[in-house]
């Protein structure tokens, strides 16, 4: 393909991005819209996925990701966050997946002198944590609607989360967490009904 900025793998990307804006589509449609081999659509897609530029449908085709369709989704998300930190009094985080971690876009910390402080910004990996389960799509989490961990990836520390859904598609996990002495090791019994209306009016909030 002919460059237009003069450096040909954005304008490889960006192409990638155009094809995508009339929907989602497999990898071999992708080739076809592009025009470009398929070993360098591969790759850049998985890259630009890893970035939050692209996304996965459930069967697995590419799409525009959060970055691009939910460009203002902390704001739209921190009503409902800030809700949820005054019902738990706990800590509370907004993740989205980037690549083969997880991505905190905000987070507001608990009152409490002893508290769970995760800054924005912060990459956390998938394997461990209520919110990687969702973000994952682990299957016992989706099942129920809702995940929790005690200790997984930080000792002393238990978090729940439920999963965030935009026209169909999992957009991002919110959570509470904090310490065991307080959520006990059974964080789910303590925080589930919150956490679950939380992610509700986030999807409220944007449907709207």
């Amino acid at each position: 393909m002919d460059s237009v900025s003069g450096i040909g793998v954005l304008d490889k990307a960006v192409a990638i991005l155009d094809a995508l804006e009339a929907g989602p589509l497999s990898l071999p449609e992708l080739v076809d819209a592009t025009g470009m081999p398929r070993a360098t659509v591969h790759r850049l897609a998985a890259a630009l996925e890893a970035h939050g530029f692209v996304g996965r449908t459930q069967d697995g085709r590419f799409q525009l990701g959060a970055r691009l369709t939910q460009p203002g989704l902390p704001t739209i998300a921190r009503p409902a966050l800030e809700d949820l930190r005054d019902a738990t009094g706990e800590s509370v985080q907004l993740y989205v997946r980037r690549g083969s971690q997880r991505l905190c876009i905000e987070a507001l910390e608990s009152p409490h002198g002893l508290r769970t402080i995760v800054p924005v910004g912060a990459l956390l990996p998938l394997d461990v944590g209520s919110a990687g389960k969702v973000l994952r799509e682990d299957a016992t989490a989706l099942k129920r609607g809702w995940a929790e961990s005690v200790e997984e990836r930080q000792r002393g520390v238990a978090s729940v989360s439920a999963p965030v859904y935009d026209d169909g598609r999992l957009l991002a996990a919110v959570s509470v967490s904090g310490p065991v002495e307080r959520t006990t090791r059974a964080p789910g019994r303590r925080y589930t009904k919150a956490v679950v209306n939380a992610a509700s009016a986030i999807e409220a909030a944007l449907a709207t």
